[in-house]
């Protein structure tokens, strides 16, 4: 290591110092640790392009460790992307573009929100997929997508579920141009990692079917720059990098949990600098350093950058048809390219919404070869096999459909990948009892503004059978609470193309998409348009509305029947189909008075799950607060009272007609 590899590492070390002691919080442990691992990355590898940081064919690199994030924003500032000094004195602070966790879209030069620990590797996994499937979908395609994926991660990552679920697809399918840099520093917040684990890590991964390399000094910038040079050729095995580091390198909380969390005092972060041999005031770095990353980083990037869009000019000569389809699919809006209006149906049409699903998905797939997705070992349940569509696997990277395995959480974190990368459509399936496993890489893609379009059926207590653990009470509230989450359940054939519509046409939110396993009558005031707006008057009073009775799902088509048994005891009701609360939240007042057309005390709403949330559209719910039962299902809709004869009585005594 020469004097300026020495004299940056620990520029990146004392700047994470100096922002997080200006900030009285951050994670200075990992950040003096891994100095050595994200230089040597910068410096001798990764290639991507400050001045322009979304770059498509830059290399990913994702902090799996997001609490490490000062060390990121140092080596990004460094490194010449648009994060100027001032900022990293911001560190953590109001309205700063260095927030205490890497934030998607937020700093220039960060590829993937992370910081809930192990779903960054997930996302890492997702991405190299889509590298790998997207080099296979165009003639000559390494000359338009060719990358590495770079992810580091720490102990904690690695203790997480998700991580083993995710390390088991990238060697399934053979992601070569994974990278994962493992700081073992032998810490966790509240202590030794010896208090809660002792498991042979590199005995996991080769377990696992990935290969395995160990730098045995986290300090040695050469022995990491020939380790990181070996993986780059692996041909047919991800690869992971286990760098023995000591957490708090050079301070006073050295190789101690102490240093994971706690922000060093002033007098602290000086005596670090000391035992460094870096001795620089707070925020002053040398100008060798910058100009040690300009040489190192941001030249050598240059060059690969200008190559790369010479290169373009010729593939668009060479293959000009499939350049302009790779150019208008890189920021994944196919809106252009869906269907605009719903199939006509007969009178009488009657089928499950999970089977009108994979109609609708295939109906996209015809129009856009950008779709790349699968279920969790659900697609014959789920419908989310695309018949056209053959399945991705190491042989075969054209194939659009990703067997996922029994592995929900980890499915959700790819698909989010997918999105990342560019270029390609991701979608994902299960039944919705089991969003439970998946909601902390849902609530990733509400944060990270990725249309992953999710498919959740089995919706309600008419899975029968299975009984309470396969029955459906608290998901749609759950999902529903997400910010930035459209969740959408159609009451029919026509309504679920329009939640085809909504889903495929986002390029800033997730959908989720529920759908019933039993079939579903076409109801005769179903409305694709209307159906957009999330609630409308789908079957009118004749008269006068004594009654608004809102529902979802297949509970629209229950409430149909219902209105027309109270008619005829002389009770006029009006019917709001409400497949999308989020959508109908968002129209206007007059509309929403005009959909209602009764005041809160005259609302009915009906719907086979939780009734928390539903009370701010009607004072009166018909939900079910308690876990289901096994038993067929029209038992079990009798046994709830989800039946026309027992909503018509109830509803007769409980308002007073």
């Amino acid at each position: 290591m020469n004097k300026n590899d020495t004299l940056s590492v620990n520029a990146l070390r004392g700047l994470s110092l100096d922002m997080i002691t200006n900030a009285k919080s951050g994670h200075p442990g990992m950040a003096l640790s891994s100095a050595p691992i994200i230089y040597t990355l910068f410096s001798r590898h990764l290639v991507s392009n400050p001045n322009d940081p979304t770059w498509y064919n830059r290399d990913r690199f994702v902090l799996s460790a997001g609490h490490v994030s000062a060390l990121l924003y140092a080596t990004l500032h460094l490194a010449g992307y648009s994060i100027p000094m001032e900022q990293l004195k911001q560190f953590r602070k109001l309205d700063s573009i260095t927030p205490g966790h890497p934030e998607l879209g937020l700093t220039p030069g960060v590829d993937a929100t992370a910081g809930p620990l192990g779903q960054g590797i997930s996302q890492a996994v997702g991405i190299a997929m889509a590298e790998k499937h997207l080099q296979a979908l165009y003639p000559e395609g390494d000359r338009l997508t060719n990358h590495y994926t770079y992810c580091l991660c720490g102990d904690g990552c690695l203790e997480e579920g998700i991580s083993q679920e995710a390390i088991s697809l990238a060697s399934l399918f053979h992601l070569n141009k994974l990278i994962l840099l493992y700081d073992k520093n032998n810490c966790t917040l509240d202590g030794p990692l010896s208090n809660s684990s002792k498991e042979d890590t590199k005995a996991r991964f080769k377990a696992s079917g990935w290969n395995t390399l160990e730098v045995t000094d986290g300090n040695d910038i050469d022995a990491l720059d020939k380790a990181i040079s070996l993986a780059k050729t692996a041909k047919e095995r991800p690869t992971i990098i286990i760098v023995d580091t000591v957490i708090g390198y050079g301070s006073p909380y050295q190789n101690s949990n102490v240093s994971h969390g706690k922000a060093f005092s002033d007098k602290e972060v000086i005596k670090t600098k000391e035992n460094l041999g870096y001795n620089y005031p707070p925020f002053e770095v040398p100008e060798e350093v910058y100009e040690n990353f300009k040489e190192k980083f941001i030249s050598r990037s240059q060059t690969i950058y200008n190559d790369y869009q010479s290169d373009l000019e010729k593939y668009d000569e060479e293959h000009h048809e499939e350049f302009m389809l790779f150019k208008s699919n890189i920021t994944n809006d196919i809106s252009k390219s869906l269907f605009t209006n719903a199939p006509i149906y007969d009178e009488n049409y009657s089928n499950s919404t999970r089977n009108e699903s994979q109609e609708y998905l295939s109906l996209v797939a015809d129009e856009s070869n950008t779709l790349f997705g699968g279920s969790a070992d659900v697609q014959g349940s789920v419908k989310t096999k695309v018949k056209s569509f053959t399945d991705f696997a190491f042989d075969n990277p054209k194939g659009q459909n990703i067997n996922f395995g029994i592995r929900e959480f980890a499915m959700a974190g790819v698909a989010n990948g997918i999105l990342l990368h560019g270029g390609l459509r991701s979608y994902v399936g299960s039944f919705l009892v089991f969003a439970d496993y998946m909601k902390p890489a849902i609530r990733m893609s509400a944060m990270e503004r990725l249309p992953v379009v999710y498919l959740f059926s089995h919706d309600t207590i008419a899975v029968g059978e299975d009984g309470e653990t396969h029955q459906p009470i608290e998901q749609l509230t759950m999902l529903r609470s997400i910010p930035n989450v459209t969740v959408y359940r159609p009451a029919d054939a026509i309504e679920m193309a329009a939640g085809y519509q909504i889903a495929f046409s986002s390029t800033n939110k997730p959908t989720c998409l529920i759908l019933s396993r039993q079939d579903l009558p076409n109801n005769p005031g179903s409305s694709f348009e209307k159906a957009k707006l999330g609630g409308y008057v789908v079957s009118s009073e004749k008269n006068e509305n004594q009654l608004t009775i809102i529902a979802s799902g297949s509970e629209v088509s229950l409430a149909i029947e219902i209105q027309k048994l109270l008619l005829s005891d002389g009770i006029d009701t009006r019917v709001v189909s409400m497949p999308s609360v989020e959508l109908f939240d968002a129209q206007s007042e007059d509309y929403k008075e005009q959909v209602f057309n009764n005041p809160y005390d005259k609302r009915l709403y009906i719907e086979m799950g939780k009734s928390d949330s539903l009370y701010k559209y009607a004072k009166t719910v018909y939900g079910i607060d308690r876990f289901g039962l096994s038993a067929p299902l029209k038992d079990c809709l009798d046994y709830f009272g989800f039946t026309k004869d027992k909503m018509f009585e109830k509803i007769k005594k409980d308002f007073n007609f």
